[in-house]
């Protein structure tokens, strides 16, 4: 494995609180050597590859707490290999990958396997969610020890439901007695069952069954009582309302072990996006006000909301082509992950320095693993990229395999010029 060192970029990690012009020297996988820019060399004995990286900010890898890569189950979608290529184009070295894939990983074989098709495909790394229940359907808890042993870093039901709360109760008890974060994404069912926007005047114009915004609370409210009575650590993923969001930070509040995240699409488009029946902007959960928008920056800010995530969906081309209510929800995601997450400092009161945190050092707290820093001895994930560049997305820019997104056609703010894996440089601009 040869030596890599990156020159005079503007080094920013927030883990160790650094935002300078620095040079870093990588052997072996593993940052070697931080230093004052412009002072590390190579040896001409040395096999060592320069990267210049002057005028570019040199960040962690991107840590992605929700990512779908359809494998297995729908490998006509996507597979392991093109999502992850896809990822390390992107600047994200490390994705998360809920359980409901098809079989759902709630055995150790199912972990195995996507952990050996991300090992071979050699680009970002997959971490793995097990399942909460036994094949996602609520009624009996899956083999949670089992799950820990071969790797899972935590437990979700997804969006499936937990009908009977003594269940629910229980498995949150049996996690917590192995120290397992439990990934929420607050829904209840009998609300939102057939819906496909916010429930308001927009989707009532429309035609459109909507989803209210107690679909979300109702099940904050109940998920918060069962943290309080077993004492798990919980993370509610993809919050879309205001009033979800002050359910979260009066819980923190309450030193409640809970965490949780927003999808980088929720903090960019709201319900007025639906209103020519754009397909591409057909999300679970919906797209909703102003107001709760706000809401969700606000909560970025203040550090209600952890962590920013992708909440990629790759799709085929005709699963957005049918009327807007039977399309499939979701947008692909991993390439307008890092500049829509930019974006935010020019329309929010958030700085570089706390968004480069909310999408690696935080996300990564919150999976419990070894990344999203640039300490040295940590593992050279890294993402180089240019703050000031612009560029239109369009298909032809898009490496994962789901063109399916409502961004097609924006001008974006900044682009990944370099990825770094374990110390392998895998992508160049």
């Amino acid at each position: 494995m040869s030596s890599i060192i990156i020159k005079n970029g503007q080094l920013i990690d927030p883990e160790n609180n650094i935002n300078q012009q620095a040079d870093i020297r990588i052997n072996n996988g593993k940052i070697s050597a931080i230093a004052e820019a412009g002072s590390l060399d190579s040896n001409s004995s040395d096999n060592v590859q320069i990267i210049d990286a002057g005028g570019l900010s040199v960040i962690p890898g991107l840590v992605d707490c929700c990512a779908r890569l359809r494998e297995p189950g729908l490998e006509n979608k996507a597979t392991i290999y093109s999502e992850t290529i896809a990822a390390s184009n992107a600047g994200i070295t490390t994705l998360c990958c809920p359980p409901d894939t098809d079989p759902v990983i709630d055995e150790p074989a199912v972990v195995e396997l996507i952990h050996q098709k991300a090992a071979n495909s050699a680009h970002s790394h997959v971490v793995t969610l097990g399942a909460l229940t036994a094949g996602l359907h609520g009624e009996h808890l899956s083999e949670m020890f089992a799950l820990q042993q071969a790797g899972c870093v935590g437990l979700s039901n997804c969006r499936q439901p937990v009908t009977n709360a003594l269940i629910l109760k229980r498995a949150f008890a049996y996690a917590a007695t192995f120290g397992f974060n439990v990934f929420i994404e607050p829904d209840e069912h009998w609300l939102s069952t057939g819906g496909c926007a916010h429930e308001g005047k927009i989707a009532t114009r429309l035609g459109l069954k909507g989803i209210p915004v107690s679909a979300e609370t109702i099940a904050i409210a109940r998920a918060l009582e069962l943290v309080t009575e077993t004492g798990v650590s919980a993370h509610f993923g993809r919050l879309s309302s205001a009033q979800g969001v002050e359910m979260i930070r009066r819980a923190k509040n309450e030193q409640l072990p809970v965490t949780a995240d927003v999808s980088a699409h929720q903090l960019h488009l709201t319900e007025h996006d639906i209103s020519s029946f754009n397909s591409a902007c057909h999300v679970i959960p919906p797209l909703r006000t102003q107001r709760d928008q706000e809401a969700l920056r606000n909560a970025v800010a203040d550090g209600t909301i952890d962590a920013i995530c992708s909440d990629h969906q790759p799709h085929n081309i005709d699963a957005k082509q049918s009327p807007f209510a039977s399309t499939e929800a979701g947008i692909s995601a991993l390439e307008t992950f890092l500049p829509l997450c930019l974006r935010l400092s020019t329309q929010t009161t958030l700085s570089l320095n706390e968004i480069i945190s909310r999408i690696t050092r935080q996300p990564a707290a919150i999976l419990g693993i070894n990344a999203g820093t640039l300490s040295v001895g940590a593992s050279a994930d890294i993402c180089i990229f240019d703050e000031n560049e612009d560029w239109q997305l369009t298909t032809d820019t898009i490496r994962s395999h789901g063109k399916n997104t409502p961004f097609l056609g924006w001008n974006l703010q900044g682009r990944v010029k370099h990825t770094i894996v374990n110390g392998d440089l895998l992508f160049s601009d």
